[in-house]
């Protein structure tokens, strides 16, 4: 059983006055959502939220709530062992319903407006640029400032839209650098750590290799985003302002052509099946690669996981990231008492509970830092390069960029006479002509 926190609900007077004047109103329980019109019903029963402030710090949910959640299959324990815990303490009845994660957000577009969505619900930050412009989400409003002062960074910038919070981060993930603790006792602090490592250890004719990724825009944007260079402008939401052939995507591609020699491969080689089986038989040292491939090398290969290796001028190097966070249906009947819950659900007892149980990272910065994570020599590695990445774009234009970005990498790398501002210079504007032509 999860034990539930016994803090107060608080939140700040200006909170309490709107929801007064709200309650005064006759409001609609929550307000009308982006996309209503005053006078639409909009979400809420109607009858608006039963609030009762007690000494200016508490909030109490709607009376008779009762709420409904959704979770994936792999979470289905963890959620219902929460929910119990969230109605031990509030007295609030929650129903766990299994639906998988990549079918919440469809069902809450087709379901929200007959109200016969959940109440809450995880998305990936990807997906809440869409739900929100349909008006489907409340915002994190009475618990803004405790989710701002609790989460990291990069969770909060991905569960928010146009500078609004709406999610309440949940978990998190991204790539790290997996090295092997029998060749490397110690994983490499930089880039230029790596190569020298390399040059006593590769040996190309026995499948002896330092270090291998993938050579896709989600495993090598490092060698843009690290060194000043972007996809798109103001933080990846603005694909008028693509950044790929400016002097940090410059930079970084010249970089990353220099580190040819430490692997002597052909880029189209370096695949995920490839790079596994060598890191599994011990003749690949550095695998950089997700917490989604842990489960191949356990048992096989003394491993750790650690950041990836800083760049020549000591830079951290940045990594995309994903981000999954609870978000509270608009239209729900009871938005007191989902906000709560959400809120109660990504607390760090929580998030650490999901941790212990399905070995999901936290995106809350203590649980993070808790020992047992800390402890842990992978996940730990994991948690420290999150810190350090960036969310993956969330606009429907990045679909533009992937396979041009990738045939530019493996251009660059494969032919060492190629140009490499006039290949970025092609890359825009074949990604230009394909967002013009959507």
């Amino acid at each position: 059983m999860i034990k539930a926190p016994k803090e107060r609900w608080t939140f700040m007077l200006i909170c309490l006055a709107l929801l007064l004047v709200m309650t005064a109103c006759g409001g609609n329980g929550g307000g009308n959502p982006p996309g209503n019109t005053p006078g639409d019903t909009g979400p809420g029963n109607g009858e608006g939220p039963n609030v009762e402030a007690v000494g200016e710090e508490e909030i109490a949910p709607e009376e008779g709530a009762k709420l409904v959640v959704w979770e994936a299959k792999e979470q289905l324990e963890y959620m219902q062992q929460l929910a119990q815990a969230f109605e031990a303490e509030y007295g609030i009845p929650v129903t766990v319903e299994e639906l998988a994660g990549g079918q919440q957000g469809g069902r809450l577009a087709t379901d929200g407006p007959s109200k016969l969505a959940a109440d809450v619900l995880t998305l990936p930050h990807d997906q809440i640029g869409q739900a929100v412009k349909a008006g489907l989400l409340l915002p994190n409003d009475l618990f803004e400032e405790e989710t701002r002062a609790s989460m990291v960074e990069a969770a909060l910038e991905a569960s928010s839209y146009e500078g609004v919070l709406y999610g309440y981060p949940k978990s998190v993930e991204t790539y790290g650098l997996f090295y092997n603790k029998d060749l490397m006792p110690e994983a490499p602090k930089t880039w230029d750590d790596v190569i020298e490592f390399a040059k006593t250890y590769n040996d190309p004719k026995t499948n002896k290799y330092a270090v291998m990724w993938e050579f896709v825009g989600y495993y090598t944007y490092p060698f843009i985003g690290s060194f000043g260079g972007y996809i798109f402008g103001d933080n990846n939401t603005n694909p008028e302002d693509i950044g790929l052939n400016k002097e940090g995507a410059i930079e970084g591609f010249t970089f990353l052509r220099s580190l040819r020699d430490i692997l002597p491969m052909k880029a189209g080689d370096v695949t995920y099946d490839v790079k596994t089986q060598l890191f599994q038989e011990g003749k690949l040292a550095l695998n950089i690669d997700g917490p989604w491939s842990v489960a191949a090398f356990k048992d096989k290969v003394n491993f750790g996981v650690a950041p990836l290796p800083a760049t020549p001028d000591g830079q951290p190097s940045l990594s995309f990231s994903g981000v999954k966070a609870y978000y509270v249906n608009s239209y729900s009947r009871y938005p007191i008492a989902a906000r709560m819950f959400a809120h109660f659900a990504s607390s760090k007892e929580n998030q650490l509970k999901n941790y212990e149980m399905t070995g999901a990272i936290p995106a809350h910065i203590e649980a993070g830092e808790a020992p047992e994570l800390q402890n842990d020599p992978i996940m730990s590695g994991f948690f420290q390069q999150f810190q350090q990445s960036v969310p993956m774009p969330s606009v429907a234009e990045i679909n533009s960029v992937w396979d041009p970005l990738k045939a530019a990498f493996i251009s660059v790398w494969d032919d060492p006479n190629l140009d490499v501002k006039q290949t970025l210079d092609q890359t825009v504007r074949t990604i230009q002509a394909d967002i013009d032509a959507k």
